[in-house]
């Protein structure tokens, strides 16, 4: 199956809260016949604009292709959340890495945060970027963990952006029965992730790089000076090609392909909540709980309430996408289980074992990034500045990341499917049991 065209109409973005409140971009024409540049860039969502972007202006010629539009994919569909850290908690990370690598993950999840940041201030991004994300408890064993970390986060690593809340204070930030107390990032943020997508694009297109739409790469061949992006009516030379495709890859590269696994998340758009925000979030702050098949929630600029979450067990999106999201919005928010949705979406993101990136190197002219697990719109972006870095001669940060021990998916790509069923059957269950 073909995710880029088994749930979408070609070309199109989907007919999101997003699309509906973002300024499109004019169409790039698609490739036809033979280009050269310095590197080619497969993908534009966050990881390949960013690295577009970065390397235009470090004088390379760029070109970039997508096979739909920019921000077509996950970048463009995401629930726009900034937040701190890896997805992987740092206690986690120091058992998996040693105190000394994962020291230096925490550094650069900080200067991911800054880096997004200064991209929207420098190229001035209008995606109304707002501060505090706030990780909900729904238990009480959840809820300990949640303090300890935020006291290790402190101890250890002196970050005091953290306001830690119990049941009654949280009640001031979001007003759900569903949750025990929790801890609000200060230090993170949120954003429209369309028109952070957007931006990028525009920006890098100033910078002078060719960006091609509607242009599917099918092959890729590296030789020994050069590598060649054969796509459906045409062809890229470059010294250099970075793969920045994540859930959209299919058989590009089976190297990359059999550590990440794409899954489908769906999001719904309530009707404005007018005076109803106070009885839901008090503070404009973006919500993630700690469910396995995880809620994330936050208010639009035009006070609807954006709600991300249900379960998907196949590739194909289901009929009814409302259906799908307004169950778990019902548990978190009973007082708008019958509120109107004006629009619902879906869209297909990737995930690793270990829930950290994948930065590799499938060839000796070739860079890969993928697999952000659900923490893309800060380290999709990074980690296209850093592909930038190593093929500009500055290897540490794309080595620092791709040093992280990477497992394979038993059976690589061709089992992934089967194994998402499975997956997300138990771990759904034990969603509901409370486990």
């Amino acid at each position: 199956m073909n995710l880029l065209t088994a749930n979408d109409r070609d070309g199109q973005y989907p007919d999101s809260w997003y699309a509906a409140t973002a300024t499109p971009l004019a169409p790039f024409a698609p490739l036809k016949g033979v280009v050269r540049a310095d590197v080619c860039v497969v993908g534009g969502g966050y990881t390949g604009l960013s690295a577009a972007l970065h390397l235009a202006q470090m004088d390379r010629d760029v070109v970039l292709i997508d096979a739909q539009r920019v921000g077509f994919g996950a970048s463009g569909r995401n629930g726009g959340q900034l937040g701190s850290g890896q997805r992987v908690d740092q206690i986690e990370l120091e058992r998996l890495l040693g105190t000394a690598h994962a020291a230096q993950l925490w550094e650069m999840a900080e200067a991911t945060k800054s880096l997004v940041k200064a991209l929207i201030k420098k190229h001035e991004i209008d995606c109304y970027l707002r501060p505090g994300v706030l990780h909900a408890a729904s238990n009480a064993r959840s809820l300990r963990e949640e303090l300890a970390y935020a006291e290790h986060l402190e101890r250890v690593y002196g970050y005091t952006e953290l306001e830690t809340l119990d049941k009654d204070a949280l009640q001031s930030v979001c007003r759900s029965p569903d949750y025990l107390g929790g801890v609000l990032d200060r230090g993170a943020a949120h954003l429209h992730p369309l028109r952070y997508a957007l931006g990028l694009a525009r920006a890098a297109d100033q910078a002078g790089v060719r960006i091609f739409e509607g242009t599917m790469a099918q092959q890729i061949e590296e030789r020994p000076e050069k590598v060649a992006v054969r796509t459906d009516a045409g062809a890229i030379e470059a010294q250099h090609v970075i793969l920045a495709c994540n859930g959209y890859l299919g058989a590009l590269n089976d190297q990359v392909a059999g550590h990440v696994m794409p899954i489908n998340n769906f999001i719904a758009a309530t009707e404005p909540l007018g005076d109803r925000v106070a009885d839901v979030l008090p503070r404009d702050v973006a919500v993630a709980d700690d469910r396995f098949v995880v809620n994330y929630f936050r208010l639009s600029h035009d006070g609807r309430l954006l709600f991300g979450g249900g379960e998907s067990y196949g590739y194909r999106f289901p009929r009814d996408i409302g259906a799908v999201v307004r169950k778990p919005l019902s548990r978190v928010f009973p007082q708008l289980k019958d509120i109107p949705f004006d629009y619902t979406w879906g869209g297909t993101l990737a995930i690793t074992l270990r829930r950290l990136p994948y930065l590799a190197r499938p060839g000796q002219r070739i860079l890969s990034a993928s697999g952000y697990s659900g923490h893309g719109v800060g380290n999709a972006t990074h980690a296209g500045l850093l592909m930038a870095q190593a093929v500009a001669g500055d290897a540490e940060g794309f080595d620092t990341m791709s040093a992280i021990p990477a497992r394979r998916f038993p059976g690589g790509a061709a089992l992934r499917s089967p194994l998402l069923v499975l997956a997300m059957t138990w771990y759904s269950l034990r969603d509901r049991l409370g486990l």
